[in-house]
C-alpha cells in the first residue's frame, strides 16, 4: 500500500485550523472565540466574569499551569469541540511560574526567567500545542495587543510577553485575526497589513462584520464560518478529484496518438473535454509534445495533421 496520498485522496473532514484573536481592550474578544463550535475556556486571565453571562460556556479558571495540563489530559475536554485560552499571555506566565517550581535554577531573583528558561518555555508551549493537534479540536487563543515600533512606523501585534513561543504560535496557528471598532462596527480582519498582525491560511473572508448579539440570538458567528469554511474545503477536494481524473484521461488520450489519424481523432476528441483550472494549456502543451515526438506537422489550408514528407 502506498504511503504517498494524491491530491484528491487528501481528507478534510476534520479540518480545523488554530487561531488567534487580538485586539482592542473591551472589543468582545473573549465573546467572539466563544462564537466557536462547542467551546470550552480556559481562563487564564481571571475574564470570564467580563462575558455576558448568557454568552458563558464550561471554564477552567486558571491558577496554576499544571490545572491546564489535567483538565487537557482528562475525560472532561473530550465533548467539546473547541478550546479557547484566554489570554495566550497570561497562560505563557502561568508557564513560567510552573517552569521555575520545577526548576529553580531557571528563574531569577526578580521573578523573571533565566535565559535558559525562555527556551523551555517555548519547548512546554510546543508540547501543549502538539497535544491538542493530536486531539482533532480547534484551538483559538485570545490575545492582548501591544505596538512594536519600526523606524517611524508602529505595527500592533498580539501580546505574548516577550519570548520565542509566542513567535512560534503564529507561524504554527491558521489563522491570526485582529479586532477593532471600525466607526460604530465591530469588525474582524485576516488579511495581512502594515498596521498589524493577521494571516489568512484558511483563506477566511478578509475583514468580517461581527453582529451585535440581541437578546435571543445565539453566539454562533464563529460557528456558521468554520462551517463555511469546511463546506469551501470539501468543495475544493471535490474540485481537485474531478481536475486529477480529467488530467488522467488526457494523458491516457494523448499518450495513444501513434500517428496522423490517431493525432487528427485526438483533436476532435479534445474539444470536448471540461475544463478545470489549467486543464487545457496542460492538455496543449502535452499534445504539443507528443506531436513534435512524431514529428507531425499541421496543413492549414485543410485544418489536419499530415505526416512528415520523406527525404
Amino acid at each position: 500500500m502506498s504511503l504517498l496520498k494524491q491530491p484528491y485522496e487528501i481528507k478534510t473532514d476534520n479540518l480545523k485550523p488554530g487561531m488567534i484573536i487580538s485586539g482592542q481592550p473591551g472589543v468582545g474578544k473573549s465573546t467572539l472565540a466563544l462564537s466557536m463550535p462547542n467551546p470550552v475556556m480556559i481562563d487564564a486571565d481571571n475574564g470570564v466574569h467580563r462575558v455576558d453571562q448568557r454568552h458563558r460556556v464550561p471554564t477552567l479558571q486558571v491558577t496554576s499551569y499544571q490545572e491546564v495540563l489535567d483538565l487537557i489530559a482528562s475525560d472532561e475536554i473530550k465533548p467539546f469541540e473547541t478550546i479557547v485560552v484566554d489570554t495566550v499571555g497570561r497562560l505563557l506566565d502561568f508557564i513560567n511560574v510552573h517552569i521555575v517550581k520545577e526548576n529553580p535554577k531557571l528563574g531569577q531573583s526578580d521573578g523573571q526567567l533565566a535565559i535558559k528558561g525562555w527556551g523551555v518555555r517555548a519547548q512546554v508551549f510546543r508540547a501543549l500545542l502538539n497535544t491538542v493537534k493530536t486531539m482533532g479540536k480547534y484551538l483559538v487563543f485570545v490575545a492582548h495587543i501591544t505596538e512594536d515600533k519600526d523606524g517611524d512606523s508602529k505595527i500592533i501585534r498580539p501580546d505574548f510577553g516577550g519570548g520565542k513561543a509566542g513567535y512560534d504560535l503564529i507561524k504554527d496557528v491558521d489563522v491570526v485575526g485582529y479586532m477593532e471598532m471600525l466607526g460604530r462596527e465591530r469588525t474582524i480582519s485576516f488579511a495581512p497589513s502594515e498596521r498589524y498582525y493577521a494571516k489568512n491560511s484558511a483563506k477566511l473572508d478578509d475583514v468580517l462584520k461581527i453582529p451585535v448579539l440581541k437578546d435571543g440570538v445565539p453566539n454562533d458567528f464563529m460557528t456558521k464560518i468554520m462551517s463555511r469554511f469546511k463546506d469551501a474545503a470539501d468543495q475544493e477536494v471535490v474540485r481537485l478529484n474531478e481536475y486529477t481524473v480529467l488530467m488522467e484521461q488526457i494523458k491516457t488520450t494523448i499518450d495513444g496518438i501513434a500517428d496522423v489519424e490517431t493525432a487528427n481523432a485526438v483533436v476532435a476528441e479534445m474539444d470536448k473535454l471540461p475544463e478545470v483550472w489549467d486543464s487545457k494549456i496542460k492538455a496543449r502543451a502535452m499534445f504539443k509534445a507528443q506531436i513534435d515526438m512524431l514529428k507531425l506537422t499541421y496543413d492549414k489550408e485543410n485544418k489536419t495533421f499530415v505526416a512528415p514528407v520523406a527525404a
